[in-house]
Order: C-alpha cells, then structure tokens, then sequence
C-alpha cells in the first residue's frame, strides 16, 4: 500500500481539524461533549513555539550542523562527526509545527496571529532548505489537494522567504496574538524578529552574484526603522524561556543521563588563540547541570570512538557543551541574537550592500556585535567591544569567524556560515568514514522520499547535480 505522504496529507488527517463525519456511524457513546474538534490557535501557537528550541540546540539540523562545523565532536557512539550516511528526513517538520502553523493561517483567528504563523513558517522552511537543499515550498502545507508536491530550488524557497516575511512584516495591526510565549504578543518585537530573520536570510545569499541585488534590497528594508527595523539588544533575542518542570531546556536534556557530546578542540583552541573569554560559559567539565567549574579542554574532533574513549577517559575534566549553569532545567535556548545581527551588518557593510554611516561601519557593527554576545554570555558590552578591537581589521575572513563564535551553539548557522564563506579554516575529521573524507555540506534525501514522491525528488537530484554528501546547496560558496 502506497505511504501517505506526511508533509501534505498531515493538514488533513490531523486530530485538531474538523472530525471526520464518519464518527456518526458508531453512535454516541464514546463522544465526549467536551473534546475540542476544531483547532484552537493560541494552543497551536505555543505548541509550535514549545517545540522550537530543537531547531537551534539538540535537533537533527542544528546536533549535526554543530558537528560538521566543529562546535561539537562525539564522545562515545562516533558517527556524525565522521560524516556517516544518517536517513534525515524533513517530513517531521511538515507534519508537526509547519501544518499546525497553517492550521492556525487557515482559520485566520487574527491578522496578526496569520503574521506570526507565516514568519515561524519561514524560520523553519529557511532550516530545512538550509539543511537539505531543494524542498517542497510553493506545494507544501496543501493536504489531500496535493500529496505529491514539487520540489522548489532552493532559490526559489529563498526569494519566497524574503517576500513572506516583507508581507507579514508590513501587514501587522493591533489586532492580538494570543498563545504567545515567547514576545507575549508584542506586535513591535516581532517585527524586529522578522526582519532579523530577513537580514539573516539575505547574508546568506552574498555568494549568489544574480541574486545580490534582492539581497542587498532586502538587507536594507530589514534594518530600516520605520519598517520595525532589526535585534540590536540582547534582551530582545528571539530565544524560548523554559519553566522547567515538564517542560525543560533541550540542553539540559543533552546530558540528561548521557554524555555524547563535547565541545570540540576546534573551538577551544580558537578561543584560546584570542584569550576569548565567552570559552569561560561555552565549556563546563561537568554534566550535571548548574555546575559552574568551566573547563576549556575541547574533545579533538572526528576521532572514532576508541581513539576518543582513550581521551575522555585519560581527562575527565573535557569540555562539555556549554558551562552547566547554562543547563538548567528552567534555562533558554537563543535561536536569533542581537550578536549574530550585528556581525551581519558587518558582513553587509563590508559587502557594499549597506551605505557607511558615522554610526554604521564595519568596524562599529563589528564592535557591536562582539559586545552584545559578551553581554549573552554574562560578560559586558565594553568588554566585547575592547576585545573586539584587539582583534584586528574586521575583513570577511575575521568577521566570518567570529560569527561562527557568536553564533555558539546554534550548530544551523554555524554550519551555514562555514559553508558559505569558507570560515573559520576547517579540517575534515581524520577518522571520517565517508567517501571523500570531506565535511558534510548538505543531507542525503531519506529512502523515503524516493519511494512516495519519487519524480519529483529525481528532478530536485537533477537540478542541484547530484545527491550526496558533497553536494552543495544553491548558496554555498565556500571552500
């Protein structure tokens, strides 16, 4: 029997939409009067918004985009950090939050409940084109009125980014978002949100010449104030609070009975190189959480598991992922930062796509960007600017670097920015198992993507050259 297609068919199966009327047939007695058999938006917002961390902690993308950019190394079970062959699907991502997202679009609760839903939308759709390349975009989210949907280019999903989000950002109004766990609703923050994500988005194309002018259009819509303009502080982060209790932090979790992941000695021995002093809060030697003891010993990267066993055990005191109280139960997860903001106003002054101002070079943005992921991390914004300076001329190679130090532990974009821009300067894994011994640019497409949709993946396949490992998105430019 052919597999129902999650990715389009969830919308129409889903337990919140409207009951099927074949119910009637088994009479009354197991109805319940009070159960819900409409969607309820604001219990689908913070659904979605609940479930939102993984996408820049400990979920597929972000755990294997950290590896294959050397924030991360196994410690135990080696096989992402040597570039094995995982079946990563995307379909999970269609079925939960992107259909329940366009649940709450279709029953249009508010306009400004439709505008979060679009943006969250495009967070995720920009991750998972990120991760795999060309993706169902245009087809996606239709149920039973498309159950084989086209594979976009990634191009194509990108452009789409940037006009969903200039739309939302354009349309919100005083009408409420209810459900809101993470801005409570507050219309101005969500604006800086998606422009945030906007400006992101566009960076991210600075490789692809025909594309240079949308980008660089849409980088300076982002930032403009009266269109709601960008995150410039760290206390307006895009990030998810949690309460602890049944709800905890998806990094407390990483070491929730297990330690499989370390900070890799790529990292350290950068931070060590610039006496960064963020590596204080970026490592601890212990898993239990709240520990504040730090440890700086990075776990050498891509090493198979007795090569890496011998070193763990030989210093116990190795970095783990991030200093335990940054742990806790009732900790955060930061999926945008003012920091990561700032370092890619730099990138766009120095690429000529933002005018200098006697407020905004490349050196200021720089500055700034350093200090506000000094004040992320419990240091002082004059610290980072004064470290900052230490560091030289912000050309692209040291503003690249420092965005992949900024953006720690966000394993997408750090992944996005080595691929992109070639930096920092990585080495594969000596024990990499793969075929060409190179890092990892894109995910395979599951076996079951073949067998559902079959035609459509063979075209995607075609258009991008090929599906491998080494294989690179539309995007990638680096080395």
């Amino acid at each position: 029997m052919k597999k129902i297609y999650l990715y389009t068919l969830a919308g129409a199966f889903t337990f919140l939409g409207a009951g099927c009327n074949k119910l009637k047939d088994f009479g009354d007695v197991n109805n319940n009067p009070a159960a819900t058999v409409t969607p309820i938006p604001s219990a689908l917002l913070s659904n979605v918004e609940a479930g939102l961390g993984g996408y820049a902690s400990t979920g597929t993308e972000a755990i294997s985009g950290g590896q294959y950019a050397q924030y991360f190394t196994e410690t135990q079970y080696s096989g992402t950090s040597l570039y094995n062959l995982p079946q990563n699907g995307f379909t999970g991502n269609y079925a939960g939050n992107l259909n329940n997202l366009q649940l709450i679009i279709n029953q249009n609760p508010s306009k400004n409940m439709v505008n979060v839903a679009k943006i969250l939308q495009q967070y995720i759709f920009w991750i998972v084109t990120d991760s795999w390349g060309d993706v169902p975009y245009s087809d996606a989210l239709k149920g039973a009125a498309n159950i084989l949907p086209k594979y976009d280019s990634q191009e194509t999903i990108y452009k789409g980014i940037l006009t969903t989000l200039t739309t939302a950002i354009n349309s919100f109004d005083s009408s409420p978002i209810s459900g809101d766990i993470i801005y409570g609703g507050d219309v101005a923050s969500w604006k800086r949100m998606a422009n945030s994500l906007k400006l992101l988005v566009a960076i991210q194309m600075s490789k692809v010449t025909a594309s240079s002018s949308i980008a660089s259009a849409a980088t300076n819509e982002a930032i403009t104030p009266a269109n709601g303009g960008v995150i410039t502080t760290t206390d307006q982060n895009f990030k998810l609070q949690y309460p602890g209790g049944n709800y905890k932090s998806a990094w407390w979790n990483l070491y929730n009975g297990r330690k499989d992941f370390a900070e890799s000695k790529t990292l350290t021995d950068y931070t060590a190189s610039t006496s960064d002093p963020r590596q204080a809060a970026f490592g601890g030697e212990s898993e239990q959480a709240g520990n504040v003891t730090t440890s700086n010993i990075g776990v050498p990267y891509g090493l198979a598991r007795l090569a890496v066993t011998s070193f763990t055990d030989a210093n116990p005191k190795w970095a783990r992922v991030l200093r335990g109280d940054f742990r806790l139960e009732n900790g955060s997860v930061t999926l945008i930062t003012a920091a990561e903001v700032w370092l890619a106003r730099a990138e766009a002054v120095n690429l000529g796509w933002i005018t200098p101002t006697t407020s905004e070079t490349v050196a200021i943005d720089f500055q700034n960007g350093i200090g506000e992921s000094f004040v992320q991390w419990g240091l002082t914004s004059a610290a980072g600017k004064t470290f900052a300076q230490g560091l030289g001329t912000p050309n692209i190679q040291l503003i690249s670097t420092q965005r992949w130090v900024a953006s720690y532990p966000d394993g997408h974009m750090a992944w996005d920015i080595w691929r992109k821009s070639g930096y920092p300067v990585l080495t594969p894994a000596p024990d990499a198992t793969n075929a060409s011994k190179q890092i990892v640019r894109r995910f395979v497409y599951a076996t079951s993507e073949y067998n559902t949709n079959g035609a459509n993946v063979s075209a995607a396949v075609t258009r991008m050259g090929g599906d491998t490992q080494d294989t690179r998105v539309w995007w990638d430019g680096g080395k």
